[in-house]
């Protein structure tokens, strides 16, 4: 990143991909870790997350998967839009567990069944998350209730946490699930960002990646990005690192209304669109070598 040692960073505030290490536990996202901690411990089959695009919902699920202790087995899969033999073969491998070549459905369920069955005798406890739920389709959905099935007098011998975006309410509507729509007894919906949670998040990954100095956003450029991105982590990301650059490129350490204005304008999934200009403009402030690698 061209403009970390400028601003005094040892990496990358405002990259995009789910780095824990940059993990913000606002309200909505405390909120929801409370809730899925009280579902595991109440032993509960299916728990339902739901957030709009970019609200954290990776972020949330590798978080909550790094905390858990010794006791939980846990299988993470990111892209459940899989037939229902190939979920249950990738499940089996998250888990450890060897599955025989060939095996049927029906065979592979009863193997996964009496691998829970052993884990239970170790006093293992097991949770599968998974991403993306809302893709995946409705007899694979079928095919992971069938999975949970298996319990004891306590508890369910897998739970299982399913994090998707809105479209997966819809789906879980359709009467071909609605066993398993019946066995969904915790959901949480997580939220956006207010503003002052906007102006403590943009702080706290600053902080992360090193940053000693002043305030680098002001209170104008924080309401800009806060109004443009409506609260969402992914845009706020996004458009903090744009105005960043913007200001890099001014050779300014702070991030003022007119960068935080640019880079929404510049960001086609905020409220304005596109002048080109504004990159054409950096490039002027930036010297032709850096110029020419920012409008890439």
């Amino acid at each position: 990143m061209i403009y970390l040692s400028h601003f005094g960073l040892k990496e990358p505030p405002f990259g995009i991909t789910p780095d824990t290490s940059f993990f913000y536990a606002c309200r909505s996202t405390q909120e929801t870790l409370n809730v899925l901690l009280v579902a595991l411990a109440n032993g509960e089959g299916f728990i339902k997350i739901t957030g709009e695009v970019g609200t954290g919902k990776t972020l949330l699920c590798r978080k909550f998967l790094a905390v858990l202790d010794e006791h939980w087995i846990s299988a993470y899969i990111p892209n459940p839009n899989l037939e229902p033999r190939t979920l249950l073969l990738a499940l089996a491998d998250e888990l450890g567990v060897h599955i025989e070549g060939g095996l049927d459905q029906h065979r592979l369920i009863k193997a996964l069944n009496l691998a829970l069955l052993d884990f239970a005798r170790n006093r293992k406890r097991v949770i599968l998350c998974l991403d993306e739920t809302q893709a995946m389709p409705l007899d694979t959905l079928e095919t992971l209730r069938l999975l949970t099935n298996l319990e004891t007098e306590k508890r369910k011998l897998l739970q299982v946490i399913m994090f998707g975006q809105p479209e997966l309410d819809r789906k879980l509507e359709h009467d071909s699930v609605r066993q398993m729509r019946q066995r969904i007894t915790f959901q949480h919906r997580l939220g956006a960002f207010t503003r002052d949670e906007t102006e403590h998040y943009l702080s706290h990954r600053l902080a992360v990646a090193g940053y000693q100095g002043d305030r680098v956003f002001t209170g104008t450029a924080v309401g800009v990005i806060y109004r443009a991105s409506r609260g969402v982590p992914r845009l706020i990301n996004i458009l903090a690192n744009k105005a960043m650059m913007l200001a890099y490129g001014r050779g300014s350490r702070r991030v003022g209304w007119s960068e935080a204005h640019a880079a929404a304008s510049d960001t086609p999934a905020a409220f304005s669109r596109a002048p080109r200009w504004v990159w054409f403009a950096l490039a002027c402030f930036a010297g032709s070598g850096i110029g020419w690698m920012l409008l890439r």
